[in-house]
């Protein structure tokens, strides 16, 4: 067992239901759980296998953030002032010449970024794979890196010539998305309480895969236990090709193919 010890917190705010906050305080952390908060005095233990000294800090709980497309960092000023299917638009092309080393570097560059700035855990909607890339480039940067991490594993399958937004190159086949599923969530998800690492079933939005895969992505998540995601009325364009494709606001649709519930 590792143990470490945060000691003479000028201030650690606890945001607990009482929104504590407690003067030159402590806190115990054992197999990377928090075991006590408080003073010094109130510790199991007066050391640790690692003891910080964060006299003049504040400490608060990590942040946590629950959306993210870490691939993005490297294209991050191109197209910003565009809106969503224009930017979309843009952006694929770029998007098609990923690799996998592409996908590792980009994920640990936005991890990086999200520790630096007090996020200690993060989620990331993955949902293109050109070159060989895999879910697995990013997972294994976020084992490098430490943070606590949801993958989502993304896709899209409705390709232009089908009435979908992105070209047909970057879409995938639907069996070979849910076979790709299956493997990642039994390879590495984790549902353990205090887990490091969890898998998500993410198809991309509806106007970038079928009904098929959307109700086959919610059996799937079901049969397994993991989450869903994907994006939903992102913009007034998005809620009008609803409309026109399925004859449903966003909201009724997905509620239609079986997530909601």
């Amino acid at each position: 067992m590792s143990t470490l010890l945060a000691k003479n917190i000028h201030t650690l705010a606890t945001l607990d239901d009482a929104r504590r906050e407690i003067k030159d305080a402590a806190i115990f952390v054992r197999d990377r759980v928090i075991e006590a908060v408080g003073t010094l005095d109130d510790m199991p233990a007066q050391t640790a296998d690692t003891v910080l000294d964060l006299r003049d800090h504040v400490v608060l709980p990590g942040l946590i953030n629950t959306h993210h497309h870490m691939c993005q960092s490297l294209t991050r000023a191109i197209a910003q002032d565009s809106e969503l299917f224009d930017w979309l638009t843009a952006l694929y092309p770029i998007w098609s010449r990923l690799t996998g080393e592409a996908i590792y570097v980009s994920a640990k560059l936005a991890m990086a970024e999200l520790i630096l700035s007090g996020c200690t855990t993060s989620s990331d909607h993955l949902y293109i794979y050109p070159n060989d890339a895999m879910l697995d480039d990013e997972i294994r940067a976020a084992q490098e890196i430490g943070i606590r991490f949801h993958a989502a594993r993304g896709s899209m399958t409705v390709g232009q010539s089908q009435g979908g937004v992105p070209p047909d190159r970057v879409v995938e086949k639907e069996d070979a998305v849910l076979r790709d599923t299956r493997r990642v969530i039994e390879q590495y998800h984790d549902p353990e309480r205090y887990a490091m690492l969890r898998i998500v079933v993410a198809p991309c939005s509806p106007f970038t895969v079928s009904q098929s895969l959307m109700r086959e992505s919610a059996d799937l998540a079901r049969a397994y236990g993991v989450h869903l995601h994907t994006h939903l009325a992102e913009n007034d364009k998005d809620i009008a090709y609803s409309h026109e494709v399925f004859g449903q606001r966003p909201g009724e649709y997905v509620e239609s193919v079986g997530w909601v519930g």
